[in-house]
């Protein structure tokens, strides 16, 4: 038997919060922002506030499942460890819905974005550039991916703060509402928690990065405690900057009107800090649109990678590792190819897909801290901190992404519904009809060995 090509592992703690940061990108709040303040009816702080608090139990879950299973794969993994093989199958199928689409939405955004700038040139020629430079520099391997977007991460950060301070300088000047300090953001007349968990529902997109840091811990430095740090960092960092913003954008343009959904954050940030701020803001999108490409492109190949070394997907194909850049070659190139779609499809319908995904796996990992604390049967898992961490807190986090889940429009549901039911299909084939187990790979006996010491 040959033997195979694995990840090398290589990250840091800070690479990973990195990674997941350009994955996340939060600069991502503007480019979804037309479509972020329409579906929250403008309250985008509550939203904002509602999804920060959801993702921070699920983030709890996910810490807790990273810490006992320390494999790539993510919510793939976790269900397939803790649950049941098959329904792991059809959880990394629906993860897939979620991570195909990511890169499809940089590609678009980057299109939207350039093409406003450069109108001879049309969207599709940005999209199928940028689709091959990604594709180039995530071969080169997940360093390289983790170096370039360092940069543009922190560029990103820096351009939000000086955006608040321009919005804090006109409160300060009497725009707006004129003032500081004020409940109306978070609390409102015109408010209901209906409209509140219909934005929470989209928004939740901008806290999604968490998620892929999972599929690094093969790639991380001591991932049993890197992963868990870097997902409650990741979520801090991105919790305060995206809800901080928006409490100001509702102070300083209460009733804000665009004419373009797709470009209404350039409406906002001109109105904010006029054209030369605009000038930046275009700037610096374009590099984060370009740092969450690079990281969804490395998160779906990684994902890939693990399927197929799982003989989910043909190992010969999914399972390729290249013996010189040690990267999933071939996962890129087909992700790659998947992402050209974005000359078809819309923002707003690939956004409430990745949702869909999303919502979804993260339901099921909070489902996995519940499994594995009822298999458990250490005195520590009872205790009140064990009681609270594991089975308390993923109760209250699948209720919250259950109930964001059930507030998705018809059509993303019934689009991510036949999804499911092509990995139903598919996964009928692998089984010979449901009745035989799914096939193994050598990797497997490691897996074995790792899920008997976590439960």
């Amino acid at each position: 038997m040959s033997k195979e090509t694995d990840l090398k592992r290589t990250l840091t703690l800070f690479q990973v919060v990195i990674l997941g940061l350009a994955w996340n990108t939060p600069m991502i709040y503007f480019s979804v922002f037309g479509v972020a303040y329409e579906g929250s009816s403008g309250f985008l702080t509550p939203a904002y506030a509602v999804a920060v608090l959801a993702v921070l139990f699920t983030g709890a879950s996910y810490a807790v499942m990273a810490k006992k299973l320390p494999i790539s794969g993510s919510a793939y993994t976790f269900v397939k460890k803790t649950m049941n093989p098959k329904l792991g199958f059809i959880v990394g199928w629906i993860l897939l819905f979620n991570y195909l689409f990511a890169p499809i939405i940089a590609c678009i955004t980057f299109g939207i974005f350039l093409n406003a700038q450069f109108p001879q040139v049309p969207p599709y020629a940005w999209i199928i550039g940028l689709t091959i430079l990604l594709a180039l520099i995530s071969i080169l391997g997940v360093n390289s991916s983790a170096n370039i977007s360092s940069f543009f991460v922190l560029l990103q950060i820096i351009f939000i703060v000086v955006f608040c301070g321009f919005m804090i300088k006109g409160l300060v000047n009497g725009t707006g509402s004129g003032t500081l300090l004020s409940i109306n953001p978070f609390i409102n007349s015109d408010m209901s928690l209906s409209i509140v968990l219909a934005g929470a529902s989209i928004v939740i997109f901008s806290f999604l990065g968490f998620d892929t840091m999972t599929t690094l811990s093969e790639e991380t430095i001591n991932p049993k405690k890197t992963i868990p740090r870097a997902i409650f960092i990741m979520i801090g960092i991105v919790g305060i900057l995206h809800v901080t913003t928006s409490y100001f954008i509702q102070l300083i343009v209460p009733n804000f009107t665009f004419q373009n959904q797709d470009s209404a954050a350039l409406e906002l940030v001109n109105f904010v800090g006029g054209s030369l701020l605009g000038s930046i803001f275009i700037t610096v999108l374009i590099a984060a649109i370009f740092t969450q490409g690079l990281a969804s492109v490395t998160a779906v190949s990684r994902l890939l990678y693990v399927m197929g070394r799982d003989t989910m997907l043909p190992k010969k194909f999914f399972g390729y590792v290249h013996p010189k850049y040690k990267t999933p070659v071939l996962n890129i190139i087909f992700s790659s190819v998947i992402t050209l779609s974005a000359i078809f499809i819309s923002i707003d319908a690939a956004l409430r897909f990745v949702n869909f995904g999303a919502l979804t796996a993260f339901f099921f990992v909070n489902l996995c801290v519940i499994t594995m604390y009822f298999k458990n049967k250490k005195q520590s898992s009872r205790s009140v901190k064990g009681v609270v961490i594991n089975l308390i807190s993923p109760l209250v986090g699948a209720a919250f992404i259950a109930w964001l889940l059930f507030l998705l429009d018809l059509p993303t549901l019934i689009g991510g519904f036949i999804w499911v039911a092509l990995g139903l299909i598919y996964l009928g084939f692998l089984t010979k009809g449901f009745k035989q187990t799914l096939p193994q790979s050598g990797r497997e006996q490691f897996d074995v060995v790792e899920e008997k010491k976590a439960i």
